[in-house]
């Protein structure tokens, strides 16, 4: 073999371990998780960076295998559909066994990382995985419901990073974790909107009501309003160690208002195009609004 092939070759595999773990996605999520984090340290609990690297390689396995035994179960659903076709294992690049073999090495990998920062995390990280894997996935044929079985597990990265700090769930975590529980609604519906088509071909039940209606898309804009408020929690003085400034909570505000925005505009229009602005403003929404805690902490 030569060194361009052996090149091409490792870099395909690399290619494909990517796309089995969602690299993109897994590294999203983990920004909620490192925020956690920054959020969580304190005088009584100092930063670490071991702490930090754990949780972000532990992390990363975590999602990582999620998503590749999702690819695994869901494989001849993701060859129907347009946006997942190409995947590594519908593919047929990677056989279901290897991507297996990747999933259960990613687990057993970030629990025991997990668990050296303490057993909180670990099992949080465990409770996650179990949900998207075993509940999720399997609803996701079956029911819209699945997007709420699914906001779960979506939701505790976010306070993951506080209990990796810390060593405790209390208002603070839970709080954190209400947060990005509302966040997921309208951020899944708005991708359950505008690959709507896609997702019927697979039989996927991603919307409320099942139909790109006025229905679902009053939900998106009351499950943003529920965001909104949840996002001003911190602001009102009862979730402990964790609050921000006036200032920050009217920033706050603004940035819900703005999302808000797109949501009633979703309602207005029903259109594919205006579900991906929502979609993109919703992932704007979460990484400020994660910017404007920290910022807060710290220049307060």
């Amino acid at each position: 073999m030569d060194a361009h092939s052996t090149s091409f070759s490792i870099k395909s595999v690399f290619a494909d371990f990517k796309a089995i773990t969602k690299a993109g996605l897994a590294i999203s999520v983990l920004f909620s998780s490192i925020a956690g984090y920054l959020l969580g340290f304190s005088d009584t609990h100092p930063f670490s960076w071991s702490v930090l690297a754990m949780l972000m390689i532990g992390g990363y396995c975590m999602v990582g295998a999620s998503n590749a035994f999702n690819q695994v179960i869901e494989k001849d659903l993701d060859a129907m559909m347009d946006r997942t076709k190409n995947r590594p294992v519908p593919s047929g690049r990677m056989s279901s066994n290897v991507a297996l073999a990747i999933a259960f090495a990613l687990t057993a990998i970030g629990l025991v990382l997990l668990y050296l920062i303490n057993p909180k995390t670990a099992m949080f990280g465990a409770i996650s995985i179990f949900l998207y894997v075993c509940v999720y996935t399997p609803l996701k044929t079956v029911t819209p419901l699945s997007v709420f079985v699914g906001a779960f597990p979506g939701a505790i990265p976010f306070m993951l990073g506080w209990v990796a700090a810390t060593g405790e769930f209390g208002i603070e975590a839970g709080t954190l974790f209400l947060i990005q529980f509302f966040w997921q609604f309208p951020h899944f519906w708005a991708i359950g909107w505008f690959l709507y088509e896609d997702y019927e071909k697979a039989g996927f039940f991603m919307l409320p009501t099942g139909k790109r209606d006025k229905s679902t898309a009053m939900q998106t804009i009351l499950y943003t309003v529920w965001l909104m408020i949840a996002s001003l929690l911190p602001s009102l003085g009862y979730t402990g160690q964790f609050y921000i400034t006036p200032i920050s909570a009217a920033i706050v505000f603004i940035l819900g208002f703005w999302m808000l925005v797109y949501a009633v505009k979703l309602y207005k229009l029903r259109t594919a195009k205006a579900a991906k602005a929502l979609m993109l403003a919703s992932v704007s929404y979460i990484s400020l609004l994660q910017i404007v805690y920290i910022l807060d902490k710290f220049i307060r």
